[in-house]
């Protein structure tokens, strides 16, 4: 593990204005609907794909694509379950990863660049370790890798709903509870270090998703059957096996810049220096004062990492 390089601002595209949404199109691979985003083409760019956190979608990456568009050919998945997604049978990082190295081949592109956030990013660490001739570089931002500490993340008065009988309908009806604006500023709140840095456009987008929420019958089930995927991988990453997370981060062959925010509310701060000492070739870039979503808060700082390990590579 090394310090990450930053490249210079003036390497990036200009972001005078706030980019709408890249435009979407629906895949099928593995019989389910995925929901991609494509950010545009610019001649020599290199493939990539992004990959969002729980209850999430593609749309979490729509700055940092746009800053890179002249060096990443960039694709954002929905995962199963989220945002425009089809639903599946079962929610896990085994299942997850499985469906993104079907998309990858579908793609046919080749080798990519992963980008991965929250549960994105232990999704894109499984898929790394079993994969590495479809990973070029990996980017892990605020990687939910497995913590033992429940008190440390935001989500942990969630957990004993995992236990309950019934706990989809259970959340379904606490939706019903709160208000689509409530919601909004309560994930804002738990996944930005400073919400004033989000911008008007991308708070509305954000209402936008919630209020899709709402409306999706399977989306309960999908966010609470993830979350008991994450914390079984949790668990099952301290006990003997070659399915550990940790182990498998140490089978990763593929250049690596870890992100972290140390005002992340999600994910114990101290779990993005684990993952870079845990991969070999690692580089760790830290931010104080910013949470969970780097690549939405300091969207230029997550981009000029990236640059820079582009750099590094070559």
């Amino acid at each position: 593990m090394r310090g990450a390089m930053l490249a210079d601002d003036s390497v990036l595209l200009p972001a005078d204005e706030i980019p709408s949404p890249w435009p979407a199109r629906r895949v099928t691979v593995g019989g389910s609907m995925l929901h991609v985003r494509d950010t545009p083409g610019h001649p020599g760019a290199e493939p990539a794909v992004y990959v969002h956190g729980l209850g999430g979608s593609s749309q979490n990456f729509t700055d940092l694509a746009g800053l890179l568009a002249d060096r990443l050919d960039g694709q954002a998945v929905d995962l199963p379950g989220f945002g425009y997604s089809d639903a599946i049978p079962r929610y896990s990082i085994p299942a997850f990863a499985t469906t993104l190295i079907d998309y990858l081949e579908h793609s046919g592109r080749g080798p990519v660049h992963l980008i991965g956030n929250s549960l994105g990013g232990s999704i894109s660490v499984r898929v790394a370790a079993l994969r590495p001739d479809l990973v070029r570089t990996l980017t892990l931002v605020s990687p939910a890798m497995p913590f033992l500490n429940p008190r440390r993340t935001a989500q942990g008065p969630v957990l004993p709903l995992l236990a309950l009988p019934g706990a989809e309908r259970l959340m379904a009806w606490a939706l019903t509870r709160v208000t689509a604006e409530q919601m909004a500023e309560q994930v804002l709140a738990a996944c930005f270090g400073d919400t004033t840095k989000v911008h008007p456009q991308r708070r509305a987008e954000a209402m936008e998703e919630i209020q899709l929420r709402y409306t999706v019958a399977h989306y309960p089930k999908a966010y609470l059957g993830t979350l008991r995927g994450l914390v079984s991988s949790f668990l099952r990453a301290y006990l003997p096996g070659e399915d550990s997370q940790w182990r498998l981060a140490a089978r990763v062959q593929a250049p690596t810049l870890v992100i972290g925010g140390l005002n992340d509310k999600l994910v114990d701060p101290r779990v993005p220096a684990q993952v870079a000492k845990a991969i070999p070739d690692s580089r760790l870039l830290i931010l104080p004062g910013v949470g969970h979503v780097a690549q939405m808060e300091v969207p230029r700082l997550v981009a000029r990492g990236i640059v820079g390990l582009l750099d590094d590579v070559r």
